[in-house]
C-alpha cells in the first residue's frame, strides 16, 4: 500500500526554522514528482512547492521563495521541506503529496501542524 508520512511540525516563534520530512512506504520514491503543500485555517490548500523525481527541478510558491528549500534523498526515500525565517502566515497543516508540477496529486500524506507564534 502507498503510503506518504510527513513529521517534522511543531510550534516555532517568528523568524525559526523547521524542516518537514515526507517519508513514503509501500513504494520507490525514486520515479515520482514529490510536492509539498498546506492549508490555513479558513482558507484553501495551496501549493508551496515541488521537486522532480531526479532532484534537479523544483519550484516554488512566491510567498516562500528564498525561504524554504525541498530537497531529496532517494536512499532514504524521503524528501525535505527546510523552512526558514518563518512569519504566523506560514501557520498551517503541510501536506507532501505526489504527483506535483503539472498533475494533480493522487496519493496525501495525513498532515503535520506548523505553528509560527510568539
Amino acid at each position: 500500500q502507498l503510503q506518504l508520512v510527513e513529521s517534522g511540525g511543531g510550534l516555532v516563534q517568528p523568524g525559526g526554522s523547521l524542516r518537514l520530512s515526507c517519508a513514503a512506504s509501500g513504494f520507490t520514491l525514486d520515479y515520482y514528482a514529490i510536492g509539498w503543500f498546506r492549508q490555513a485555517p479558513g482558507k484553501e490548500r495551496e501549493g508551496v512547492s515541488c521537486i522532480s523525481s531526479s532532484g534537479h527541478t523544483t519550484t516554488y510558491a512566491d510567498s516562500v521563495k528564498g525561504r524554504f528549500t525541498i530537497s531529496r534523498d532517494n536512499a532514504k526515500n524521503t524528501v525535505y521541506l527546510q523552512m526558514n525565517s518563518l512569519k504566523p502566515e506560514d501557520t498551517a497543516i503541510y501536506y507532501c503529496a505526489t504527483p506535483c508540477g503539472s498533475y494533480s496529486p493522487v496519493y496525501w500524506g495525513q498532515g503535520t501542524q506548523v505553528t509560527v507564534s510568539s
